[in-house]
């Protein structure tokens, strides 16, 4: 009872997407169509009913054809949540070279305008995804739209049919609206083997693809590892360094005025024994920088907490996984029975330093009291979500922190969603594949 009351609204819904992929199916066939009708129509003695008609399908199919497979796309990951990656090219960086002139990676233009526009339209008729599309444009008519057209042909043949007084014509309707009813849920169905075998990129254009995006990543490693190496000496040179020159300094006084002035070379001697400990502890924050022992010594959960009990919110953390064996979690984590962790150090670091600097985010630019952190697993790697509850509005900029964690959880095919509405929440979803054991 229960199938028999869903089927007139699966029928309703099958019908309307079989129309929708009908149509789409159908608009190059259509232009064609009305191409040969112009011609037509102009007559023979006319000189543009043969010029026109080629003009129209040489220019409109080509123009037509992206936006149909990426409509195509769009209505099947919708409808089915299968995703068909694009594989469509990606403009390079314009650059501005110490001659004035831009270079687009084709050619040096005057102005930035003009060397995007040409890297538009060089990018746009080079790129082979094109020969892809037109391919799917000529094949969908005949396969995924033919199909797709029965429910709405049935429909039309229905109300043609018994509108009609004779007994063929109204068998002719019943059949009609017979095949629209039972092929409602299943006839738009077709669009997405025939989208899938034929718009998904090539082997050869997903390796390109893959080679880009990975030197991308490896020129974003390099970048933050010179920034690092940086940050890491100007931090002793201005810090420990300093300290530990003015600490032989002092040694050397002192072991001068020893037998002069021994008071005055015990105050140098406590004087040096202070730097000594200011020095120790700058080293210790700069390794804590690097690496946090705790992150070292008890793993990501662990260094998370702790990181959580320094922060300035009030702080909620959950989890449902266990650490190693050897090492005991704390008493209000929310901890599952079989679920275990295990993270390389890398993975381990870049998730600890990117909960660190949501944390703070959230402190300095979103005004939170609040946060909640949930660290879990599913069946393609490791979770973790922060949220809190401060005024929203989070973007992600091109040279801002959020895109800087983008590109380093990228670096392990990691991925990062924003969510920051106006007036908050705002929740980001750290994803890292990986393996339990």
């Amino acid at each position: 009872m229960r199938q028999l009351s869903s089927w007139p609204a699966r029928a309703g819904v099958g019908f309307v997407r079989a129309c929708v992929v009908a149509v789409i199916s159908m608009l190059v066939p259509a232009l064609w169509a009305a191409a040969v009708a112009l011609g037509i129509r102009w007559g023979a003695g006319n000189p543009w009913s043969w010029l026109a008609p080629v003009v129209l399908v040489c220019g409109g199919t080509p123009a037509l054809a992206r936006p149909v497979c990426r409509t195509v796309r769009f209505l099947v990951a919708r409808w089915t949540a299968t995703v068909i990656p694009s594989g469509y090219r990606h403009a390079g960086p314009v650059t501005r070279m110490s001659t004035g002139y831009w270079w687009n990676g084709f050619s040096y233009e005057r102005t930035r305008r003009d060397a995007l526009l040409d890297q538009k339209w060089r990018v746009r008729w080079s790129d082979p995804a094109n020969w892809r599309d037109l391919r799917f444009t000529a094949i969908a008519p005949f396969t995924a739209g033919l199909v797709a057209s029965l429910p709405p042909a049935g429909v039309a043949a229905a109300v043609l049919g018994l509108g009609r007084p004779e007994p063929a014509a109204r068998v002719v309707g019943a059949l009609g609206l017979v095949v629209a009813v039972a092929g409602a849920p299943y006839a738009w169905r077709c669009v997405v083997p025939v989208a899938v075998r034929f718009l998904r990129p090539s082997p050869a254009m997903a390796l390109a693809d893959r080679v880009d995006e990975l030197t991308a990543q490896r020129a974003d490693a390099t970048v933050a590892q010179a920034a690092e190496i940086r940050r890491i000496e100007r931090d002793l040179h201005d810090g420990a360094q300093a300290r530990l020159v003015g600490l032989g300094l002092s040694l050397a006084t002192a072991e001068k005025l020893l037998e002069t002035d021994p008071d005055r070379a015990r105050t140098l001697m406590r004087e040096a024994r202070a730097g000594a400990t200011a020095s120790l502890t700058e080293l210790r924050e700069l390794v804590r920088g690097i690496n946090p022992p705790v992150l070292s010594d008890r793993g990501l959960i662990d260094a998370v907490r702790a990181l959580a009990l320094d922060s300035p919110l009030e702080v909620a953390l959950s989890t449902d996984l266990r650490l190693s064996a050897d090492l005991r979690p704390s008493a209000d984590l929310q901890l599952g029975a079989d679920s275990r962790l295990s993270l390389d150090p890398p993975i381990e670091s870049a998730l600890y330093f990117a909960v660190a600097e949501l944390l703070t985010n959230a402190v300095k630019h979103a005004r939170a009291t609040r946060a909640r952190i949930s660290i879990t697993q599913d069946d393609t790697g490791i979770v973790i979500d922060v949220e809190d509850n401060g005024r929203g509005g989070a973007r992600l900029r091109a040279d801002g922190g959020l895109a800087g964690l983008r590109r380093r959880l990228a670096v392990f095919d990691g991925t990062l969603e924003i969510t920051s509405p106006e007036g908050g929440p705002t929740r980001v979803r750290m994803m890292v594949p990986c393996e339990s054991l």
